[in-house]
């Protein structure tokens, strides 16, 4: 490919998504909404076949790569373990349903919206289905004013359980598609409770460290004498990439392990300066150019014409989105209430837990990639990603009762019957 063409297309990708996804923000929609438009435009849909862009392309491919890598060591970064040890009976509840509610309501629903698809992919389709996006939680958390209140901290403790769930089982189905049958089934748990185990041990490991003065001196002789600038965000993507090896080794994929791997890094194991200064220039690179990037690689994956072909499809893609949303809301809603939550304040979580983001896309990707995703499955579920993300900001507004400001100053009211919520003083994960 030509350096100059690659160039002018990147630069023309990252700077519509860049500015469309400012554009979309200042609507009261997540950026991520304008950036999966600015790929869909300039996609198969509408502009791809003049301009030849195409993220099948080496150059593209490398970047959708390292996008992909990035954020799920992101995703990874913004869970604290200690967190989850503290969450409590009813966030582990709330977590759980959601992901395995709609999971299964999917996965028995899709084999007769989708006749004929093998058994494999629907479950994969159905685990797109139920992830609850943390990125995208925190991001409507923060434009809402909910990011230290109770409700917001149960909603950050949910996403995290959720997207935890979600890798796992990913993790399992992906290896279960390398054969069939008893045999690949128990390869499969046991790859996945080997890779499990090792995390779990280093996990322990630096907890164990961490409670001897050893630890903290090992910390301050790096720092003083590791002379290199940057040096923990290297020694990250060292870690990170050799947990990726470690889970594409055992057939796990390299998405587990960066996710995994961004897991193990705390501000208890790093130091909270180091952790401080990693995240920043993480976060800085990330969501600064790979995550516009991303998004808009996959609005470019998506071939919206291939819906609309006949009345058939596009009834079957409004089914497959009534499903997404109804599915997500009706049982966060249901299990909120049955926790003594006010209605408006369940209505408000079920719409919250609805919305997809970043790891479910990625997921797509890999499906894609590896042929078990066909270009048209793999735009439905695109798709719904991106509608069910408008939804969920509206849907917990109108229907919820919090209500955004139009200059993004936060809650300015609650529906008759809500009762104030309490703030907590106890930060949730930070808000990407």
């Amino acid at each position: 490919m030509d350096l100059t063409a690659f160039l002018i297309d990147l630069f023309l990708l990252l700077a519509a998504a860049v500015l469309v996804g400012e554009l979309t923000s200042r609507l009261g929609q997540t950026a991520l909404v304008g950036q999966l438009l600015v790929g869909v435009v300039l996609g198969p849909t509408l502009l791809g076949p003049y301009l030849g862009l195409s993220t099948s392309t080496p150059g593209f491919s490398g970047i959708q790569f390292l996008a992909t890598f990035f954020i799920l060591v992101m995703a990874g970064l913004e869970v604290s373990i200690e967190e989850i040890y503290a969450t409590g009976l009813s966030s582990g509840l709330l977590g759980g349903a959601v992901f395995v509610g709609p999971f299964l309501l999917a996965a028995l629903t899709l084999p007769f919206l989708l006749p004929g698809l093998p058994p494999l992919t629907s479950l994969f389709v159905a685990l797109t289905l139920s992830i609850t996006a943390l990125p995208v939680m925190g991001v409507m958390l923060r434009e809402f004013g909910l990011s230290r209140s109770k409700l917001g901290r149960v909603l950050m403790n949910t996403a995290v359980l959720n997207e935890l769930a979600a890798v796992t089982v990913f993790a399992v189905l992906l290896r279960l598609g390398t054969g069939s049958g008893f045999v690949a089934a128990a390869i499969a748990v046991v790859s996945v409770a080997v890779f499990l185990t090792t995390v779990l041990s280093a996990h322990m490991a630096l907890r164990a460290l961490r409670a001897t003065r050893a630890w903290e001196r090992l910390r301050r002789n790096f720092r003083r004498t590791w002379r290199s600038r940057e040096a923990g965000f290297a020694v990250l993507m060292v870690m990170a990439l050799g947990s990726a090896l470690y889970s594409q080794y055992l057939g796990l994929t390299f998405l587990v392990g960066a996710f995994y791997a961004g897991l193990l890094i705390t501000p208890e194991s790093a130091g909270p300066r180091s952790h401080r200064s990693i995240s920043q220039v993480f976060d800085a690179m990330t969501w600064g150019f790979f995550i516009p990037l991303f998004f808009a690689f996959v609005g470019l994956g998506m071939n919206l014409r291939l819906l609309a072909g006949a009345p058939a499809d596009l009834a079957l893609f409004g089914g497959i989105v009534a499903l997404a949303i109804l599915g997500k809301v009706g049982v966060g809603a249901l299990v909120a209430r049955l926790q003594r939550w006010a209605t408006p304040q369940a209505m408000a979580i079920g719409f919250f837990v609805s919305s997809r983001g970043a790891v479910e896309l990625a997921m797509a990707v890999i499906l894609l990639q590896s042929g078990i995703f066909s270009p048209r499955l793999y735009t439905i579920v695109a798709a719904v990603g991106l509608i069910t993300t408008i939804v969920a900001p509206i849907g917990a507004a109108y229907f919820g009762g919090p209500r955004l400001d139009r200059r993004g100053s936060g809650i300015v009211g609650w529906k008759a019957g809500a009762p104030p919520l309490p703030l907590t003083g106890a930060e949730v994960p930070p808000d990407p």
